[in-house]
């Protein structure tokens, strides 16, 4: 080895010894006569000193050092001298005497700061990202990523779980998104995909008897880029044999607190976590990902306006729409640049407008003379104390409101509220609220297709005592499905599938998927699933999500060693490239770009 020790292990009982550490100049510092270097590993930093009474030969190469050359020291462990400690520091208390220095390796300036933090372009950061990750902040997120994996491996041990990978070459399948495509070369004009996650695999296992199996899965999806997703990412693929919905939800929710508590010093909001209907949460937060570190949640108006003068609502609500408001407490205040600014936020959104109501003064014997409105003047004064009451409105509240079909309503309120939380500071961002959302519709309607969808995946079982509303009312019966939700984020997707040949055929043919249709895409599982299936369920928490939370990053990208862009570009390796034509040629392959 070329050091003795790293540069976080040193400490003041170290005193006397002869080391050698080898590692980055994170700083150099000339002090006259003098000259200290911060030397930097992934484990810390320590404190060199080159004393010309000690070797005048070792001093003068330190002279020639730069930020970021690779070096080996020998020398001897003292105490710095008193008023000089670093508290800062894990080796704060100590310094090592340069007596020998080798240059390991030079280095160019680098494009931006690594010995501090700075803002930098994110497309010069990923494009260099070999020098990003040597920053202080991409290696904590780095080691708080291990650390949680690492946890996740022993919990799941301990749990009598098996960890067995799964094949990254498979079989192109409907899944939700599409699919990375690999052709063959061996079997010309066909294709491998790579997975979007290993469901059909995982639920195999089951069949096969392995009846706690996990892995560490890398997934592959060709979708749009959000700030929380990425063409591939990580997540603990997990699935259980002889179990329900409770057994799953029990387990994972031990599983999120150890992780907590263990590897962060988060605080929990809540234990146990809060199970929400996804009904419930739909009507109190707008969404099916709520963030409950804070109220403010949506209340529907629907009863009170149907009839009144403001077209607006009673219109909305007469075609089947919703009307849903809520109170920002204490922001009557607002101006209307910022109301039109809000009203501009809710229409990315699909909203058409933004309807709002400032309460100044007590509505004392049911005036509204102490309302500000742009939609008060066409309700009358019952209505208009009704809405207030409705809403618990208080002088110095602003009441703000969106009347449109109930996705668009939900969706358009509940990101005004995430995002009038975030702007107010009503949460702590070192808080971690968890809930579940259950209770899912079990099938969606495709208008455009004119049939039904899974709203989770085709494998997913119905309710049990919802079984026959498959035949009756298809739109009441509810999925046996779990969501796990953290600060509004779905950090993991779950469900007790499928486990009768029977049920499954009669969901095949609820979607509108032909029994030999189905046999060509999933004839592997319905096979399997004649070979004596058990009662299954799992579930894939995303592993990039929960780091990316628990290190209170802005996005996934900050929490993956390799990350592709927000275009899904790899700046570093310029990636993705074109083929040379032999490569082409080999696959049996040819371009069409027009």
């Amino acid at each position: 080895m070329l050091r003795t020790h790293t540069c976080d292990q040193l400490r003041p009982e170290h005193e006397g010894q002869t080391v050698t550490l080898a590692g980055w100049v994170h700083r150099r510092r000339d002090h006259g006569g003098l000259i200290f270097i911060d030397l930097r590993d992934r484990y810390g930093l320590t404190q060199i000193v080159f004393d010309p009474a000690v070797n005048a030969e070792a001093l003068e190469q330190a002279g020639a050092l730069r930020n970021e050359y690779v070096i080996q020291v020998t020398g001897r462990v003292r105490p710095r001298p008193a008023g000089q400690e670093n508290s800062n520091l894990s080796t704060g208390g100590i310094e090592v005497e340069g007596q020998r220095l080798k240059i390991l390796n030079t280095a160019k300036t680098p494009p931006f700061d690594i010995n501090k933090e700075t803002t930098v372009d994110e497309g010069l950061r990923l494009r260099y990202r070999y020098l990003d990750l040597r920053r202080q902040r991409m290696k904590r997120n780095i080691m708080l990523r291990h650390n949680v994996v690492r946890y996740i491996r022993n919990f799941l041990g301990e749990e009598g779980f098996v960890e067995i990978e799964t094949p990254i070459l498979f079989k192109t399948t409907p899944e939700g998104a599409r699919d990375y495509l690999v052709p063959s070369r061996v079997y010309p004009g066909k294709f491998y995909a790579l997975p979007q996650s290993p469901q059909q695999l995982k639920q195999l296992l089951m069949v096969a008897g392995y009846d706690r199996y996990f892995q560490i899965a890398r997934c592959f999806r060709d979708e749009d880029q959000r700030g929380d997703r990425q063409p591939e990412f990580t997540q603990l693929d997990m699935e259980m044999s002889f179990v329900d919905r409770d057994d799953v939800m029990e387990l994972i929710e031990r599983l999120m607190i150890g992780i907590v508590e263990n590897n962060t010093e988060r605080q929990i909001l809540y234990k146990p976590f809060p199970r929400l209907s996804y009904r419930e949460a739909m009507a109190r937060f707008g969404r099916d990902n709520p963030d409950i570190r804070f109220g403010m949640e949506l209340v529907e108006v629907n009863a009170l306006v149907a009839n009144s003068g403001f077209k607006v609502f009673s219109e909305t609500v007469a075609s089947g729409g919703l009307v849903k408001g809520m109170n920002v407490k204490g922001q009557a205040h607002y101006s209307r640049k910022q109301l039109d600014e809000l009203a501009d936020f809710v229409k990315e959104f699909g909203a058409k407008g933004l309807a709002w109501l400032a309460i100044d003064s007590p509505l004392e014997g049911g005036a509204k003379e102490g309302v500000r409105s742009s939609f008060a003047k066409f309700l009358s004064t019952e209505e208009t104390v009704a809405i207030v009451k409705q809403l618990q409105g208080e002088p110095g509240d602003l009441l703000l409101f969106v009347a449109d079909q109930p996705a668009i309503a939900n969706e358009s309120l509940g990101r005004l509220r995430v995002e009038l939380g975030q702007r107010l500071g009503l949460f702590d961002p070192n808080v971690l609220a968890f809930c579940w959302v259950i209770d899912f519709p079990f099938l969606v309607w495709n208008e455009e297709e004119k049939r039904w969808d899974p709203s989770h995946h085709l494998f997913t079982a119905p309710m049990d005592e919802d079984i026959p509303l498959l035949e009756t009312d298809p739109s009441q019966a509810r999925g046996k499905q779990y969501d796990l939700v953290l600060n509004g984020y779905e950090i993991a997707g779950g469900s007790i599938r499928i486990h009768q040949r029977d049920l499954q055929e009669k969901v095949f043919g609820l979607i509108g998927l032909e029994i030999e249709e189905a046999k060509r895409q999933f004839g592997h599982m319905v096979e399997a699933f004649e070979y004596g299936t058990p009662p299954h369920g799992g579930i894939a928490p995303g592993i990039d999500r929960i780091v990316m939370l628990l290190a209170g990053e802005p996005n996934i990208r900050e929490v993956i060693a390799f990350p592709k862009s927000q275009s899904a570009a790899d700046l570093m390796a310029n990636a993705p490239t074109e083929a040379h034509p032999q490569q082409l040629r080999d696959l049996h392959i040819k371009l069409d770009l027009e």
